[in-house]
């Protein structure tokens, strides 16, 4: 009889200890937010670490915020699968049968598995994996489904890892360089380290949307001119005075939405006998820390901010597809080039010059197009407070609404002397048609959402 009654005690200890590693609520305690947030983050630090270009680190933030979206979509009944929408997209792999998965930890892992596979600072991502997922476990997690949801979602980013191996990107690795011509009204290198032009062939990169690079082709940049009278010198002219004719105030002003656009992801610096370079992030890691804040502001749930940065990401690849057939297409010369030859051998612009050709102005196609896509998730009067630049020691800017800011991107590259006003203006008008296209081509909400009228519907 004792014997029984001590077995039962044991057996009862058993369970009731089980249950204290098992939290009830686990599946709703791992969609926090944060999570997704955090490991997009510390894909930017690693770009910013390794210092990949722009397109380059478009093509990063995008496949590996696709592969989050696709697990996470293959259990929540709310989105639909960029399958199909993307036309070189097959459908991810199916869950496993009989298994339970939490589909946040497998975002999380898709997203992370995915975007180590595009750096090269794999241990410092293997690093933060592990610590993050250390803190999933501690929510109380069966170990089983942890599991389970780990090696969904990284099924999932194999898949995905398949898909951009066919996108020619390895194969543009291997194409000429930029040729540097004769011709006076053509893009050289510039100062101070002369380097080659960035990325030549990534026109002939798959888009996601865009039918061809070619689909939203700008006006063409104004006509070379050195007559003294023409349209052109005027737009060399109103580069070369943008801090003349102007009081403190508007030149202080000035300076500072130029310095705080920079997003220059390599900035050479001699001084005396000493060379450093400053590392930051790109236009698209900008809008993508943009794309944080409102997610965060707006108290997005994990599927609105997986779907945030999804979005986002999309449309800022099929932009630099876009803007760079155009620069090399027209490959414009930069105002410093013209300038220091014609007008003025020791001016300098106030940002460092980009190492590619001219029109359209990147920041302007790739910002306007993020802000297209951010006002239809956010609504057209988002004001928000944007602190990407804090920890480059820049102060925290506030804007009223996400095009406001891409207007304020735009004109920037004006002020920091390295674009002429057609490629700002040229440059927004290719990036709302990029934006507005991939919103007609991609819904992520299923019309079961839409037809509910939920809160997270999406409407265009």
């Amino acid at each position: 009889m004792k014997l029984r009654i001590v077995c039962t005690l044991f057996l009862l200890f058993t369970l009731l200890s089980c249950g204290e590693d098992s939290n009830p609520n686990y599946q709703e305690e791992v969609a926090r937010p944060e999570f997704f947030h955090r490991s997009v983050k510390q894909l930017t630090d690693v770009i910013v670490h390794d210092i990949f270009s722009p397109p380059v680190a478009s093509r990063i933030y995008s496949y590996s915020s696709i592969a989050g979206y696709e697990a996470l979509a293959a259990g929540d009944p709310s989105l639909e699968s960029l399958a199909g929408q993307i036309p070189h997209l097959a459908p991810a792999p199916a869950p496993p049968a009989g298994q339970e998965i939490a589909y946040p930890i497998a975002a999380v892992a898709a997203q992370l598995k995915v975007g180590k596979s595009l750096i090269f600072s794999e241990p410092k991502m293997d690093e933060f994996k592990e610590e993050l997922f250390q803190q999933v476990r501690e929510i109380g997690v069966p170990e089983e489904v942890f599991t389970a949801s780990v090696a969904y979602g990284e099924q999932v980013a194999d898949h995905i890892i398949a898909w951009y191996g066919g996108d020619m990107y390895k194969q543009t690795r291997t194409f000429p360089k930029y040729s540097i011509t004769d011709d006076e009204t053509k893009w050289q290198p510039t100062p101070p380290d002369y380097m080659d032009g960035i990325e030549p062939s990534w026109m002939k990169i798959r888009p996601f949307t865009l039918d061809s690079a070619s689909q939203f082709r700008p006006l063409p940049p104004t006509e070379y001119s050195l007559e003294p009278d023409s349209k052109w010198m005027r737009e060399v002219n109103e580069v070369y005075t943008a801090f003349t004719g102007v009081d403190e105030k508007e030149s202080a002003q000035r300076q500072a939405i130029a310095q705080f656009w920079d997003c220059n992801p390599y900035v050479s610096h001699t001084v005396g006998h000493l060379m450093f370079a400053t590392k930051k992030i790109t236009p698209g890691g900008h809008w993508v820390n943009i794309a944080a804040i409102a997610a965060k502001k707006a108290d997005a749930d994990f599927t609105r901010t997986v779907e945030t940065y999804a979005l986002v990401s999309m449309a800022m690849y099929d932009a630099f597809i876009s803007c760079w057939e155009e620069k090399y297409r027209s490959k414009l010369v930069r105002p410093e080039t013209f300038i220091n030859r014609h007008v003025d051998q020791e001016w300098r612009p106030l940002l460092q010059t980009p190492p590619f050709p001219e029109h359209t102005s990147g920041h302007s196609v790739v910002s306007r197009a993020c802000a297209v896509v951010l006002t239809d998730l956010y609504g057209d009067n988002f004001a928000y407070d944007d602190d990407s630049e804090e920890e480059y020691d820049l102060p925290t800017r506030n804007y009223s609404s996400f095009l406001a800011a891409s207007e304020e991107a735009a004109i920037s590259r004006l002020y920091g002397g390295i674009h002429y006003r057609p490629s700002i203006e040229y440059g927004m008008t290719q990036g709302e048609a990029v934006g507005k296209h991939l919103l007609s081509r991609i819904h992520t909400r299923s019309k079961i959402t839409e037809a509910r009228g939920g809160d997270l519907t999406i409407k265009r």
